[in-house]
């Protein structure tokens, strides 16, 4: 074993896909990138979030307790990675880098036409925000899009961000469902 520096502890647990943040404020649509999230429940689906204040996104989740969490496929790496190179408060991230608002069912937030899930959520938490910037939201309505899903309607492949300007592409599936017999609801 060798010492590993903490200030890069984050790169070895970037959690899962790499996502797309849509949020809305005063009728102005945005869009963040986001890796740090996890899920937190599974009924209501409850999830956490970290989202710096920073970020023009912060203040209009505070603010309006709404967002979109949208999963892009590995096809749009190149756009996610210039949404995060970029601030909503002087672009119109949308109409920049050619992705499609749609309008939510039960946010204002649109979601994102070209990602294959569309989560609309809603902040059930704000206890950790002024602390850690963390939200704890729960998703209120789910969305797939089946022409972009993979066969048998999973996942496309997606990415994973390493902390350090790379990227995981998920790779294979392994199928252990046999053996998944303490949560059989699951499989």
């Amino acid at each position: 074993m060798k010492d590993y520096p903490l200030a890069k502890v984050f790169q070895l647990l970037e959690p899962g896909p790499t996502l797309l943040v849509s949020t809305a404020q005063r009728g102005r649509a945005n869009l963040m990138t986001m890796s740090w999230h996890m899920m937190m429940e599974f009924e209501p689906p409850l999830l956490a979030c970290v989202v710096s204040n920073a970020n023009h996104s912060f203040t209009a989740l505070s603010k309006t307790g709404e967002c979109v969490l949208a999963l892009p496929h590995v096809g749009l790496a190149k756009q996610v990675v210039d949404v995060g190179n970029c601030s909503g408060r002087d672009v119109d991230k949308f109409a920049s880098l050619g992705l499609t608002p749609v309008p939510a069912a039960l946010v204002k937030p649109p979601l994102v036409g070209e990602c294959f899930a569309n989560l609309e959520c809603r902040v059930a938490d704000t206890a950790l925000v002024d602390t850690y910037n963390l939200f704890v939201l729960e998703v209120v309505r789910a969305w797939r899009t089946p022409a972009l899903m993979g066969p048998d309607l999973r996942p496309p492949k997606t990415i994973h961000h390493n902390g350090d300007g790379t990227f995981r592409v998920a790779g294979r599936t392994l199928n252990l469902r046999a053996r998944m017999v303490k949560w059989p609801e699951f499989v």
